[in-house]
């Protein structure tokens, strides 16, 4: 059964040390309200998975900012320079994966693998730490998937079931998140009642959701 709350309510869910997967792109398709209720709540040591963080003053680049995560599995970090600062520092555990990787990674999580091959990063920094294996000739890293205990996704409407439909580019990470985490709170513009939601558009199923968070009634 889904559980509709505030985003203060559903924030206050994320203790210090959990594993918090953020969806977007550059702030597109980010929920950004829940990103600004859990930096007013101060809640720290968050591991962060994120494609990236944003900006600085904009979506989880926020929570780098306000110094309340200290790990970090990104893509890029290029645009929020307060990032790559604490990196360097020290100050900030940086995994850095290839995008189509760390998209990947949150699809195996959701889907029960226990990790993938993939080309990408041989030979290149990316590989270190992992296994490697050959086959047929080539060397692939071994990839093991992400399973976040909180996904805090953004979506266009849900029903009172907790079916999300997602508007055009702001899908982008938003139903790996959902899928790979163990508890997903999800953002929603609007929230219909069961049965007002075209079957077909529906990207996320209800089953994937445990809280809503309506920006709308």
């Amino acid at each position: 059964m889904v559980h509709i709350m505030s985003a203060v309510e559903a924030m206050a869910l994320v203790q210090e040390g959990d594993s918090v997967a953020i969806a977007g792109f550059l702030t597109v398709g980010t929920p950004l309200a829940l990103v600004d209720a859990l930096v007013a709540r101060g809640t720290t040591n968050l591991d962060l998975i994120v494609n990236d963080t944003g900006y600085p003053d904009r979506g989880a680049g926020k929570l780098i900012v306000n110094r309340q995560a200290r790990s970090l599995i990104a893509s890029h970090i290029g645009t929020n320079p307060e990032t790559g600062r604490q990196m360097v520092a020290g100050e900030l555990k940086v995994e850095l994966n290839p995008q189509g990787t760390l998209v990947e990674r949150l699809r195996a999580g959701g889907t029960g693998l226990g990790g993938f091959l993939t080309p990408v990063g041989v030979g290149t920094l990316v590989e270190e730490g992992k296994p490697k294996l050959t086959l047929d000739g080539r060397e692939y890293l071994l990839e093991r998937p992400l399973t976040p205990k909180f996904g805090l996704v953004k979506a266009f409407r849900a029903d009172t079931k907790g079916n999300l439909v997602y508007r055009k580019a702001a899908r982008n990470f938003n139903p790996a998140v959902a899928m790979a985490s163990e508890i997903t709170i999800a953002e929603v513009d609007e929230v219909v009642e069961l049965g007002k939601l075209d079957p077909e558009s529906i990207m996320t199923p209800w089953v994937f959701v445990q809280i809503l968070v309506p920006q709308r009634k």
